[in-house]
This record gives structure tokens, sequence and C-alpha cells, in this order.
């Protein structure tokens, strides 16, 4: 992977799961950190522990990456705490389940604006400063979700299909500037998500630990790969639509993650 030792990392959603093991590891490796979430408590602690095991700077923004705005405000509260970013790390998000007309349209509009706008912003934010440096590097999350569309979780596998599609395009962009570009896809993790959800009906295959799905992606860096998908069955998977007819492939999905309320 890239070197990030004594280099300023910022993870979003940084509070619990995959957000959580990212500030461990990269701890561990040197990094300081901006950890940012809405959870103040949480966000401190784990601050502490961090600086107290690792003897790393960290700072905390508590934000809602969800609202108008906050991606220039958690930009410009880097800036002021004169925090150069060499790693972002776009790890908050969160789906919702079930038949869409039943799905509230406030908590979809909130997810659009999380997994995609806050995104696309602070990618827009922080990657001007990558390119000067020609050094940096950004990981977006995204998801196995992001190879088909999926039934009952239409806006969450259309926003994962877009953050798969902008950061490949980005890659080719960058690739020789300096600036890399990885695109994670994790599956069914063990992490709180399910929990959001209100659901486990949405859960595929065996869930994975987040240990793993960071472990791949910081050995992903510095390789040439646009994006890695964390697990050997969950990258078989995501291949069928390659091999299966959209048609096939769309009743394969609808079968596993369907609400079992119906």
């Amino acid at each position: 992977m890239k070197q990030v030792n004594e280099k300023w990392a910022l993870i979003t959603g940084a509070s619990s799961g995959i957000g959580e093991v990212f500030a461990h590891e990269l701890a561990n490796k040197g990094s300081h950190l901006i950890l940012t979430a809405r959870s103040e408590n949480k966000l401190t602690e784990l601050a502490k522990k961090l600086t107290k095991r690792y003897g790393i700077q960290t700072e905390v923004i508590v934000t809602d990456l969800s609202q108008a705005g906050a991606s220039a405000k958690l930009y410009h509260e880097c800036m002021e705490r004169g925090c150069s970013i060499d790693l972002l790390v776009n790890n908050a998000g969160f789906a919702t389940h079930g038949y869409f007309e039943e799905q509230n349209l406030l908590r979809n509009h909130d997810q659009m604006m999380l997994n995609v706008v806050a995104l696309v912003e602070l990618t827009h934010l922080f990657l001007p400063e990558m390119l000067k440096n020609r050094s940096g590097a950004v990981i977006n999350v995204a998801s196995t979700a992001a190879f088909q569309p999926n039934p009952y979780m239409a806006v969450y596998g259309a926003t994962k299909a877009f953050v798969l599609s902008f950061t490949q395009a980005l890659w080719e962009e960058n690739r020789k500037r300096g600036v890399q570009f990885l695109t994670l896809c994790p599956g069914s993790t063990e992490t709180a998500f399910f929990e959001a959800l209100g659901t486990n009906d949405a859960v595929v295959g065996k869930k994975v630990t987040p240990e793993h799905v960071v472990e791949v992606a910081l050995h992903s860096l510095g390789t040439s790969r646009s994006y890695v998908i964390a697990g050997r069955k969950n990258y078989l998977v995501s291949q069928l639509n390659r091999l299966v007819p959209k048609k096939v492939m769309l009743q394969m999905v609808s079968r596993l993650i369907r609400p079992t309320h119906k």
C-alpha cells in the first residue's frame, strides 16, 4: 500500500464498523486521523484510544454529511486545523430496504445525499491539493450491490453503482497524475449496517469481518486496481451478471433480498 506514516487521513463514518477499523489500521501504520460521523461521544472515545495506543494525532469533526453544505463545512474545518489530507476514505453510507413505494421518501433523499452527493463533493474538494502534490489516494466504499440492480433496495443499489462508475472514471483520469482511486466493494459484513437497515432480509451469503474488508482495501492501494471486492465468493457472485441474462439475474437477487413480511 501507499506510505501513510505521518500523513493525514480523513475517514467518514468513522464511529463504527468498517470506518472504525480503517481508523485502527491506519493509526497502526502511523497515519494521523480526522474522524468524522454524527456520534460525538463515540468519535471522541475512539480518538483518545488511538492517540494513546499509537501516538498519532487525531482530530474529531462531528457532522451529518446527509445535510446540504456539510461537505464544504467539513473541508473548511480541515483547512482551518492545518490538516492536509493525503488519504480520503469516503466510507459513510446507509441503505433502505422494502417495497420502494413504502419507503420513507425523506430517508431515501438522505441516503442519496450521503451515499452519492457528499462523496462527490468531498472528492472534488480534496482532490486539487493531492494533484498539486502529485500524491494521495481516495478510497470510495461501494458494495457488491453495485454490480446489478437490487429489487427492494433499489435506491441503495443505484447509489453504489454510481460510486463504482464514478470512482473508476476518476481512476483513469488520475492514474498518471500521482493520485490513486480505489473502489472498495464489500459484501455482507459484520457491522451495524443491518441493524440500521432494520432487517436481516438483505443478508446475502456469509458475513465477513470488517477487518478483512479493510485489509483487502489497504493491500490494494499502490496496485493497478480500480476496484476490489472483499471475499472470493463475493467476487464470483458479482461477476454473474456477465454470464447470466439480466432478467434471470434480477429474479435471483429478488429472491435473496425480498422482504419476508409480504
